[in-house]
C-alpha cells in the first residue's frame, strides 16, 4: 500500500516537471523567434473610415429598443418570429458612395424623429442619389405632401395637369410655366411626340409597333430610362402598353408630373440596378438621359441590367443617342454589340446644333432584338 502511494506520488512529479520544462521550452522559443510576416494584415484606412460611417448611420437610423420577454425566453421568439421575416427586416447598410459626401450626408439624417421631415434635409436626397449614394438611408420623419391632391387619375395624359397638386417648396419655379418648355412640361409640345417620321433617326410608335407585329412579338410592358415627365409612356398608354419611367427630381418636379398624368415614375438613378426583375419586360427604351457623359465603364453594365429585364425575342431601344463620331465607330458601337443582339434599325446622323458641329458629334437611333435564346 505504501509502495503503491510513493510510486504514484513519483509519477506526479514526474508529470508536473516534465510540463514545467515544456511551458519553459515552448516561452523560450516564441520569445526568440519573431516572425516574419504579421498572422493579421493591418485594416487600410479606407475601410476602416468606411465601416465607422456605416456604423455611425445605422447607429442613427436604429436605436431599437429589445423586447425583454423574447430575450427571456429565445424559444417562444423562435416560435413567434418567422426566419424569413427576420431575413427580409435586417436594416441594410447605407451605399459606400455616401462616406465621400459628409456633408450632405448630414444634412439629409439632421431631422428630429417622429416630426415633419425639414426641407433641408429633404433637399439633399437628389444630390445624395445623383452622387452615387443610393439607396438612400431610412428615415423616421415625415415626408411634407401638397395640400391640393387629385381625386381620380386623367383620363387623357396629355390633361393640364393641376399645379396646386405639386410640392413647389421643393423647387426655385413655383409653377409650370416658369419652367423650360423643352425639358417636358409644356404637355401640348409633348403631345406631338413619338408620332411623326422626320429623318431616319425618328422612331414613331406606329412604325414600332408595326415591327413587333411582323416579327410576331407582343408589346405589353416596357421600361423607359430617364423618361422625363412620362411622354413616352403617355404615347404608349394610348396603344395598351403599360411604360415605367425611371426620373429624378432635380430642380423640376417629373416624378410628381407623371404621376399626375396618371403614369408610374420610379425615382431611380441609372447608376442603380434596374428596380425590376429578370425577363419580364418586352421593351426598354434609353433616352436623351443616356449619352456620351456617362463614364464606358457605368454604360456598360447599365446595357447589361437591360439585357437582364429583357425576355428572350425582346427590344432595346437607344434613342437618339449621342457621341463624337469617332467614339461611336471605337467604343460605344462595340460596346452595343457585345449584347449580340439583331439590329432592326441603326441609322446615324449629324448632330447639327453648334456644340454638335463643334465637337463632331452625331446621334444614333437604334432598334435592336434580343435573341430568344442564347
Amino acid at each position: 500500500m505504501g509502495f503503491t502511494m510513493g510510486l504514484n506520488l513519483l509519477l506526479l512529479v514526474a508529470m508536473v516537471a516534465t510540463n514545467i520544462l515544456s511551458l519553459y521550452h515552448l516561452s523560450t522559443t516564441m520569445i526568440s523567434t519573431k516572425p516574419t510576416t504579421p498572422l493579421n494584415p493591418p485594416v487600410p484606412d479606407h475601410l476602416l473610415r468606411q465601416l465607422q460611417t456605416i456604423r455611425a448611420t445605422i447607429n442613427h437610423l436604429t436605436r431599437l429598443q429589445p423586447n425583454p420577454s423574447l430575450h427571456n425566453n429565445p424559444s417562444t421568439a423562435a416560435a413567434i418570429i418567422p426566419s424569413d421575416l427576420l431575413l427580409y427586416t435586417q436594416l441594410s447598410p447605407i451605399a459606400s458612395a455616401c462616406r465621400h459626401h459628409p456633408d450632405l450626408l448630414h444634412q439629409y439624417m439632421n431631422y428630429t424623429p417622429f416630426t415633419l421631415c425639414p426641407p433641408p434635409s429633404s433637399a439633399a436626397a437628389e444630390p445624395l442619389i445623383l452622387r452615387g449614394c443610393h439607396p438612400l438611408p431610412r428615415r423616421r420623419c415625415f415626408s411634407p405632401t401638397p395640400n391640393k391632391l387629385p381625386t381620380s387619375l386623367p383620363t387623357n395624359p396629355f390633361s393640364p395637369v393641376p399645379e396646386n397638386s405639386i410640392l413647389w417648396s421643393n423647387y426655385k419655379c413655383k409653377n409650370l410655366d416658369c419652367l423650360n418648355p423643352d425639358l417636358g412640361f409644356d404637355l401640348k409640345k409633348e403631345k406631338s411626340k413619338f408620332l411623326s417620321y422626320k429623318t431616319d433617326l425618328d422612331l414613331p410608335i406606329s412604325q414600332l409597333t408595326e415591327i413587333a407585329k411582323k416579327s410576331k412579338s407582343v408589346l405589353r410592358l416596357a421600361l423607359d430610362i430617364g423618361g422625363g415627365t412620362g411622354t413616352f409612356a403617355a404615347q404608349m398608354k394610348q396603344e395598351n402598353v403599360t411604360v415605367l419611367t425611371t426620373t429624378m427630381s432635380l430642380s423640376a418636379p417629373y416624378n410628381e408630373v407623371a404621376a399626375l398624368r396618371g403614369l408610374v415614375p420610379l425615382h431611380a438613378p441609372l447608376q442603380q440596378r434596374l428596380p425590376v426583375f429578370d425577363g419580364v419586360l418586352d421593351l426598354v427604351r434609353c433616352g436623351h438621359a443616356v449619352n456620351r457623359w456617362i463614364p464606358v465603364a457605368a454604360m456598360e453594365f447599365l446595357l447589361y441590367d437591360v439585357d437582364r429585364v429583357l425576355r428572350g425575342g425582346g427590344y432595346f431601344w437607344v434613342d437618339h443617342f449621342f457621341s463624337k463620331e469617332v467614339d461611336l465607330d471605337k467604343i460605344y458601337g462595340p460596346l452595343i454589340g457585345k449584347l449580340g443582339y439583331k439590329k432592326v434599325k441603326w441609322a446615324v446622323g449629324k448632330k447639327m446644333d453648334s456644340s454638335g458641329v463643334k465637337n463632331g458629334e452625331v446621334y444614333l437611333t437604334a432598334l435592336l432584338q434580343k435573341p430568344v435564346s442564347r
